[in-house]
């Protein structure tokens, strides 16, 4: 039994996140059920953890050899009363419909133990709209991952205990990743609401000053010495899902005005089955992007990142006077996620004193 009191995790949903998310507690010793409906999904899995297990690689995450031992702990399984039997831990991420996520939860809550603790990795829905589908919320919380980073938020439901949120930390502690506990709940979370205002930035340019989308990823680049810009990272998640959560409706008057035209823009690419790296076909063209060729960001005009970094600023300091999070988390948060040297109000800090010399 591990520290965090139970060995089995079962993860419901088997899409890149379910993947991704299961890939890695197998990799820390938990003996994980990936559940699914669709049989020929649980199909994929296996070339799905090899693609993501290669990454992990590369970042020195593991090694091949861990990977191995890894995927013996896996099993797969389209039932989901066989699939949470005697799980002490539970991670949906299934669609990003709330209709959809409440009934996965009220059948969980119905075959689980009592005792398990059920957690959403949504990344668009708020926790407490779907904490009321369930008769007892006391070991339900928001367990939120991001794909390929080893972070992981978490926020507790209205009902949940603080033992709870205390058994999840040292459970993403154990996955060798760092948890960050929000203060309540937040659309976005820390580090995806920091990062989508930068893509929102970054595609509101090219949308509306005729941009090439290349110039913004070679400043962004160049600036902070990075292997992505904002439309890689965008090729890196699926513009599939971009669009999807844009098709989100949020009380953001920005986001409000924006969200047509960003709709617009990126329907070409999704009706053309250009999502991004996993279709070979995005922004850019895989699997030589230009953006991987040596000297991409060699020569840059700085000043088509200047409004990225004041969207950047601007949803830092929002979510520090909202109480979401204090600005040492809302740092960590972008330094861990990225692998960046600096988050934005130590950004911010940098930049008042090279001004002030």
């Amino acid at each position: 039994m591990s520290s965090v009191g139970f060995d089995r995790v079962a993860f419901v949903g088997a899409g890149t996140m379910g993947c991704y998310n299961s890939l890695l507690a197998a990799l820390s010793g938990y003996q994980v059920v990936l559940q699914d409906l669709d049989a020929e999904v649980l199909e994929l899995v296996p070339f799905v953890h090899e693609a993501i297990g290669a990454h992990l690689i590369s970042i020195g995450y593991c090694s091949e050899a861990d990977l191995k031992a890894a995927y013996t702990r896996v099993t797969v399984e389209t039932d989901l009363e066989s699939a949470v039997a005697g799980v002490g831990l539970v991670s949906e991420s299934v669609p990003e419909r709330l209709a959809l996520k409440r009934d996965v939860f009220a059948k969980l809550e119905a075959v689980c133990a009592s005792n398990t603790i059920l957690t959403s990795n949504t990344s668009a829905l708020l926790i407490s709209d779907v904490d009321s589908a369930l008769q007892d919320g006391n070991h339900f919380a928001a367990l939120h991952s991001h794909f390929g980073a080893l972070l992981f938020d978490i926020v507790a439901g209205p009902r949940c205990d603080p033992d709870t949120v205390e058994r999840l930390e040292r459970y993403v502690r154990s996955l060798k990743a760092e948890p960050l506990i929000l203060n309540k709940e937040y659309p976005g979370y820390v580090f995806n609401a920091l990062l989508g205002s930068v893509l929102s930035a970054a595609k509101w340019q090219v949308i509306t000053q005729g941009v090439a989308f290349q110039e913004v990823d070679r400043a962004w680049m160049s600036k902070f010495s990075a292997s992505l810009g904002p439309f890689a990272l965008m090729d890196l998640f699926g513009l599939d899902v971009v669009f999807d959560s844009w098709q989100e409706q949020r009380d953001d008057p920005v986001r409000q005005q924006r969200q047509p035209k960003v709709l617009a823009y990126l329907q070409t690419y999704v009706d053309e089955g250009r999502l991004g790296r996993k279709t070979g076909a995005g922004f850019y063209q895989y699997p030589d992007a230009a953006f991987m060729q040596a000297g991409f960001s060699d020569i840059c005009e700085p000043r088509f990142i200047e409004p990225l970094l004041t969207a950047l600023f601007e949803t830092a300091s929002k979510i520090e006077a909202e109480g979401v999070a204090d600005r040492a988390d809302i740092d960590r948060a972008w330094r861990t996620a990225l692998g960046m040297a600096q988050g934005p109000f130590e950004m911010q800090q940098a930049n008042n004193q090279s001004n002030n010399l």
